[in-house]
């Protein structure tokens, strides 16, 4: 279990390194843009597009690790009224949806990654398909955290 906890743990980590990397480079970006637009008086045309993916990059693999950590908003007033038994009952339905919604999300994006890979993005020639990979990666990501979470529920329950 600790082994687990462990490597999961790096994962979350890496990714909140990630979307915190992302995240100074959209801010430069922005910063950029404005002294173009407002200094320069010269427009980086390029620079919208890129600030768009990197957003993506901040906001959905960081939105897995939300689920992973509970950070998400939550209304937990039926589930506190339940018995134990339906409370588990309840988180366990709540897995299985969240494991079904990311590898929903994992296989159609990656269908959109495959569909759009041969065309370009206009001003940063880069394919397509890269604007739909942290999706990819998102519906892993939570795919990966429900199986931690249902080890998790196994782990307790053979120990109480």
């Amino acid at each position: 279990m600790f082994l687990m906890k462990y490597f999961f743990d790096r994962i979350s980590q890496f990714v909140i390194w990630l979307a915190s990397a992302a995240l100074i480079a959209l801010v430069g970006l922005m910063a950029y843009q404005v002294w173009g637009r407002y200094v320069l008086n010269d427009t980086p045309t390029w620079a919208e597009s890129l600030a768009l993916l990197l957003i993506l990059v901040v906001v959905l693999p960081v939105a897995a690790v939300g689920l992973r950590e509970n950070f998400h908003l939550g209304i937990t007033f039926f589930i506190d009224s339940l018995s134990s038994k339906g409370r588990r009952s309840i988180e366990i339905l709540t897995i299985v949806i969240l494991f079904g919604f990311g590898a929903m999300m994992a296989v159609h994006s990656w269908e959109l990654v495959a569909g759009t890979w041969g065309r370009k993005i206009p001003l940063l020639g880069l394919p397509q398909g890269v604007k739909f990979l942290p999706l990819v990666f998102c519906g892993c990501l939570i795919c990966l955290f429900m199986i931690e979470r249902v080890l998790g529920l196994i782990t307790s329950e053979s120990e109480g």
